[in-house]
């Protein structure tokens, strides 16, 4: 039997129930995602977003989802919500992203046509905490469910990586083993409708998730699979 000695970390996004909040945190999600980002099906505001937060247990982490919107609402958010960590999915650069006192993580579209090496985004986004790759850009928002050729992932990151776009229970598994990610952004993959969670979706994809965990064979004289996992670092 294979023995973990890392783990996949889980967020949950979009999340718009306090009930849903609560369940992740019983499920062991490590961060669930209130979005702010306007046009967003899933969007809510800081004071909604500052009731959920209640419902989290200690130790998951609150994390504001933000698109191009203006520092003040972002200054808000921060203000009202408390969270431990700010994701940008716009146009911000680095100075925008690490202006507010929160350490960040940078989402990468890739739908976009071309994407910068890893050498380049961590030269454009030095303080970033990781980078989240997900299948927006080129018309396609965030949440919509689609996704990318995993191998377009650029390589030479010594950030952690978060693989999101077009994950579920269906499919979580096989990306957790193609790529190795850090963690895993899911959001419409464990919803009934967009913002309204499905308990046995979000059960089910934990549990594929821990189901490849225990498949990622660990090489500690090589120093691969799980020992790059544990950095952030894909093999």
């Amino acid at each position: 039997m294979s023995r973990t000695l890392f783990r996949t970390r889980i967020k949950f996004c979009g999340m718009t129930r306090a009930g849903d909040v609560r369940l992740a945190s019983e499920l062991g999600a490590d961060a669930v995602g209130f979005v702010f980002a306007d046009g967003s099906p899933r969007r809510v505001h800081a004071a909604e977003a500052r009731a959920m937060r209640n419902a989290l247990a200690p130790l998951v982490d609150a994390v504001a989802v933000f698109r191009d919107n203006d520092a003040d609402e972002v200054r808000d958010v921060v203000k009202q919500v408390r969270p431990t960590l700010l994701q940008f999915h716009g146009d911000e650069d680095d100075a925008f992203c690490r202006g507010f006192g929160v350490p960040y993580v940078k989402a990468i579209g890739m739908g976009n046509t071309l994407v910068a090496d890893g050498v380049a985004l961590q030269v454009r986004f030095p303080a970033a905490a990781a980078f989240l790759f997900d299948s927006h850009g080129d018309g396609v928002d965030g949440g919509s469910g689609r996704g990318f050729d995993w191998s377009r992932i650029p390589s030479g990151l010594v950030k952690p990586v978060i693989l999101a776009g077009g994950i579920g229970a269906h499919n979580v598994f096989d990306a957790i083993l193609h790529t190795l990610p850090w963690g895993v952004d899911v959001s419409s993959g464990i919803e009934a409708s967009p913002g309204i969670k499905d308990g046995d979706r979000m059960r089910e994809f934990v549990e594929e998730v821990r189901r490849a965990d225990c498949h990622v064979e660990p090489d500690i004289e090589a120093g691969t699979a799980t020992a790059a996992k544990a950095n952030g670092i894909r093999k």
